[in-house]
């Protein structure tokens, strides 16, 4: 069979577009999973959506070929283009054109009266012409239905068809569309309603710009779905550090984005191990439906997920218990930003002016291990510290002490971050 850069399965697209651009860069030698002819179909294949961003770079295990673009010159999230592809066998398409044919120059045919149309306007003039019986233009039309180009209307016993009429004028949307389509977790709806505009021109350009949410706008989909549903759904994921890959039937509540990061997630109930759980949503492979529940459980379980997001820093749950995690920070004269950092990243926790020099932030979490890359980042202007986890606090202040001693100013800080609970030991 020959190559063909048309798909119809996106699962499988999605997942080689992952190995180059999301998980990376790997040669062709180092692609096992599949053949090393399969691997050079697949990347053809994305090549043929996005060529003007491939880029490749020779390291000593081979060429890597990657996609690379700048974001802050993007108008549009390039990955949308394999979402729009489809694949179509030869009689598939050709039916297409004839249903649209008729369809534009008709309205309200019944079904035999399309299917005669197609064998006398259009048949008649190949020599060898293949039939097209009424179950197959049924089908057709249906999946037309479904998708909202074709209206079926029912006249007595007789189901009449015609094509949809689209007046609207999406010109005065231009710049919502723009911004939602970049923005939002379905922004592949915003983008398709795009193609729709005379000009494609949008004001809207990102410094930070997170464009892999695009691969999966199907799963995100079907979960939003499910939430208005009030139903659980079968998920299937895989842990891309194991390797393992799980099912479990999940509650879905809420879809939570990262800011930082990019990162979406799923939260929900986990029927099997009857906890909340947190999913990343690139990790899922596939969701089916489940059984519904009722709107007061569905919002009884809610209120359970909000409670236990007050003390969640990010999407850590470990155990029941919450952990205290203070620490207090120098702020200096003409430092007001400090003071505006900690307010505007505090998430759950809370600021306390102690005098005019020092604040302090309080926050009790499940996982105070979640937060040490943050606080990290004010070390030089820590003065204190109180963590009920002591082997966290410890391992930072060790940090601390190494970083001290490879400055020269160990001694300095010796007697400042020793205390009853640390030994000699730990801060050597």
């Amino acid at each position: 069979m020959g190559y063909s850069e048309l798909i119809k399965n996106f699962s499988k697209i999605r997942e080689y577009m992952r190995q180059f651009y999301v998980y990376g860069f790997r040669s062709r030698s180092e692609y096992r999973d599949k053949s090393a002819r399969t691997y050079d179909n697949e990347k053809r294949r994305v090549e043929s959506y996005l060529s003007e961003y491939m880029s490749f770079k020779r390291t000593a295990a081979g060429k890597n070929v990657f996609i690379s673009f700048d974001t802050s010159l993007s108008v549009s999230n390039p990955l949308y283009r394999a979402l729009k592809s489809k694949s179509f066998t030869d009689l598939d398409i050709t039916l297409h054109f004839f249903l649209l044919d008729i369809l534009t120059q008709n309205k309200g045919l019944t079904l035999k009266e399309i299917t005669g149309l197609i064998e006398s306007d259009y048949l008649c003039h190949f020599d060898a012409p293949v039939a097209y019986d009424e179950s197959t233009v049924r089908k057709k039309l249906s999946e037309y239905t479904a998708l909202g180009l074709v209206r079926a209307e029912k006249s007595g016993k007789t189901v009449l068809y015609s094509l949809t009429e689209d007046e609207t004028d999406l010109g005065a949307w231009s710049e919502p569309l723009y911004l939602f389509s970049e923005v939002s977790p379905l922004g592949f709806l915003g983008n398709t309603m795009i193609d729709k505009l005379p000009e494609n021109d949008s004001r809207f350009l990102f410094k930070h710009h997170y464009i892999t949410h695009a691969l999966d706008s199907e799963e995100t989909l079907a979960l939003l779905d499910a939430i208005c549903g009030r139903r659980y759904v079968k998920i299937e994921s895989q842990n891309r550090r194991s390797g393992r890959t799980e099912i479990k039937t999940l509650l879905p509540l809420k879809l939570l984005i990262s800011a930082e990061s990019g990162r979406r997630y799923i939260a929900g109930y986990c029927a099997e191990s009857k906890n909340y759980a947190f999913i990343r949503i690139d990790y899922i492979l596939s969701v089916r439906a489940d059984a519904e529940v009722s709107s007061e459980e569905f919002k009884s379980t809610a209120l359970g997920l909000e409670e236990i997001r007050k003390h969640c820093w990010g999407v850590t749950l470990r155990g029941k218990r919450t952990e205290h995690v203070e620490f207090t920070v120098y702020v200096g004269k003409n430092e007001r930003y400090i003071i505006n950092r900690l307010n505007r990243e505090k998430r759950i926790g809370t600021v306390e002016k102690l005098d005019g020099t020092h604040y302090r932030f309080k926050a009790d979490v499940y996982d105070t291990n979640e937060l040490t890359p943050w606080i990290r980042t004010f070390i030089g202007r820590i003065t204190a510290f109180d963590f009920s986890n002591r082997s966290i606090e410890n391992r930072i202040k060790k940090d601390i002490m190494k970083m001290a001693e490879n400055y020269g100013i160990l001694s300095d800080f010796r007697s400042d971050m020793t205390r009853e609970d640390v030994g000699e030991d730990d801060i050597q």
